[in-house]
């Protein structure tokens, strides 16, 4: 965990927290996110390809540069949520949920008694490996400061946002806008209107039950909008489409100056 700040009371303060997702498997690239500035990375296990000893070295890359980071697991299941958070993860991000089943089971993997069940121990890297040294126990450390967000990217919860934000541990409500604008039969959509009455209906329902909204925002266009309408926790792009565009660019000065 990052022992700078939390991200959680951060979240719970109503920051507006900007970070991105990671999909190189690199240190370097990892703390060159954070040397810029951003408040956290999510480590994108769902789409990218990491060991879990991978995503340890990486949690500890953003740690060494003060950047908070958040592991948005492979599968909906306690055992990934587990993972995440025993190798010193600050929070967990949890896709593909498609009942308040699902959802209530893997928040409450995320925190120990007597608000969860997450598996006990001490002997992993979040409790300093059995060397934990601070006043605060680290049972009651871990449950007051490992974020919770889970996506609503579907008609599944969508229409059952209301018994969502009900959950306790749930911190965030992050919007996935491409998987939305799919599961209404317009993918790629993203001005849609309807897709839009959507988003606004989820961001209004999430901040009336004092749960933050986080969404993905492909540009800064689009993150000044949602912001704007109350989301505090935004993931603008990735590392992998920013280095993507900088080499397109890069190559398009090139190829204007060669042909000039």
């Amino acid at each position: 965990m990052n022992n700078k700040f939390s991200l959680r009371e951060r979240i719970q303060n109503g920051d507006v927290l900007i970070g991105m997702f990671a999909k190189f498997n690199n240190c370097n690239a990892v703390e060159m996110v954070g040397l810029a500035g951003f408040d956290f990375v999510i480590f994108d296990t769902e789409h990218a390809n990491f060991s879990r000893g991978e995503i340890e070295n990486l949690i500890r890359t953003a740690d060494s540069v003060g950047m908070s980071s958040i592991v948005r697991v492979q599968e909906t299941t306690p055992e990934e949520v587990l993972h995440a958070l025993d190798s010193g993860a600050d929070g967990v991000q949890v896709p593909g949920i498609t009942t308040i089943e699902q959802a209530v089971e893997v928040c409450r993997s995320s925190k120990y008694y007597p608000e969860g069940d997450r598996g006990s121990s001490m002997a992993q890297r979040s409790a300093m490996y059995g060397l934990w040294d601070k006043d605060e126990k680290y049972f009651s450390y871990a449950n007051s400061h490992s974020a919770v967000v889970l996506h609503v990217e579907n008609l599944e919860m969508y229409e059952k946002l209301d018994e969502l934000v009900k959950i306790p541990q749930l911190d965030v409500v992050f919007i996935g806008p491409g998987d939305l604008s799919q599961a209404i039969g317009k993918p790629g959509q993203l001005d849609d209107p309807e897709l839009a009455g959507m988003i606004e209906q989820i961001i209004r329902k999430s901040l009336a039950a004092h749960k933050a909204v986080g969404i993905f925002c492909g540009n800064v266009a689009s993150a000044k909008k949602y912001i704007d309408m109350g989301a505090t926790y935004i993931a603008l792009g990735s590392d992998v489409s920013c280095f993507g565009k900088a080499l397109k660019g890069l190559k398009s000065q090139v190829n204007e100056t060669l042909s000039g």
